[in-house]
């Protein structure tokens, strides 16, 4: 099918790849402008121009898609069906209504629920044991239309954010290849999203990183997960921002009756007390401006002590 393909996150090139090997004709790819990136604020392209010009197929990256002359890039395209996974940009009327078969997107979460940009990283922050992939066909809303098929996966216990993307970034690439067969072949049913049902996953803020001892420990271990590389899990520490970078949840048995954020050393680990007299194990943290360290090296470095508190408590 003669395609036009909207996508900027190495999520995206999975499906990317799958409809070039499905030998679908990819007419034009469309992905925010290249950005600078690093301490010296070199120019990056993103991992879908990369695999696009790997493809040798054309690629545009319009600041705005929603201006004139980018609808009627899309509209000359002749395309049958686009396709967008995790562009960055929102799509308007205007360039939903021009494709034959509309819009295909590939969707990091079972909706309605998480509907919005962070689905993977607020499925993991709250907690949620199971995900998967919707496709969906695009409306004028935020994730509100028709949905045609799902999959779906266990989320494991500890995993974190990028690999739950690279798990579900080929099952929407396998996913999306059925739907527009469906579609082809005039078999694709498309259930409508029940609203009542609907939760947001809005875009990650630096705030939502910064950690409340007063939540229960796994509530800080879920949203570590979820928050990692971006925004993160920080505290405070003498002034300094502090990074953890990984933890554990001690097992309920190792319950203590300590106020939240007050340290404890034990056999050269690292514990902090929670809202719900769980322990939380810091595994490995990093102050900023330095190196990323162990407990055991950090607690050798910065003398820290029991009773210490770690960071600021609501």
């Amino acid at each position: 099918m003669r395609t036009v393909f909207l996508g900027t996150p190495e999520f995206a090139v999975p499906t990317l790849q799958a409809l070039v090997a499905a030998g679908h004709e990819i007419v034009g790819v469309f992905t925010q402008p290249d950005r600078p990136k690093g301490r010296g604020n070199t120019l990056a392209q993103s991992p879908v121009k990369l695999a696009a010009i790997e493809n040798a197929i054309p690629v545009f990256q319009p600041e705005r898609i929603r201006r004139p002359e980018n609808v009627e890039r899309l509209r000359d395209s002749n395309a049958e069906i686009f396709v967008i996974v995790g562009y960055g940009q929102i799509i308007p009327q205007s360039v939903i209504d021009i494709p034959k078969h509309g819009i295909l997107n590939v969707h990091a979460s079972l909706l309605p629920k998480y509907r919005g940009a962070a689905p993977i990283q607020w499925a993991i922050a709250n907690g949620e044991s199971r995900t998967g992939i919707t496709i969906m066909q695009i409306d004028a809303g935020l994730d509100t239309g028709d949905m045609l098929l799902k999959a779906e996966t266990d989320i494991q216990p500890e995993e974190t954010a990028p690999q739950l993307s690279a798990r579900l970034a080929p099952m929407g690439a396998t996913l999306l290849i059925e739907a527009i067969a469906g579609i082809e072949q005039g078999k694709i049913r498309r259930e409508k999203q029940n609203d009542a049902e609907a939760t947001l996953a809005p875009i990650l803020k630096k705030e939502d990183g910064l950690i409340d001892w007063t939540r229960p420990a796994q509530v800080t271990f879920n949203r570590l997960r979820g928050f990692t590389p971006w925004p993160g899990a920080y505290i405070t520490f003498r002034g300094e921002q502090l990074s953890i970078l990984a933890a554990r949840v001690q097992p309920p048995k190792e319950k203590q009756a300590s106020e939240p954020g007050i340290v404890r050393c034990e056999r050269r680990k690292l514990f902090v007390s929670c809202g719900d007299g769980q322990l939380f194990e810091i595994l490995e943290l990093q102050l900023a401006g330095k190196k990323r360290v162990s407990a055991e090296a950090f607690l050798n470095g910065y003398k820290v002590a029991d009773g210490e508190r770690l960071g600021e408590v609501s």
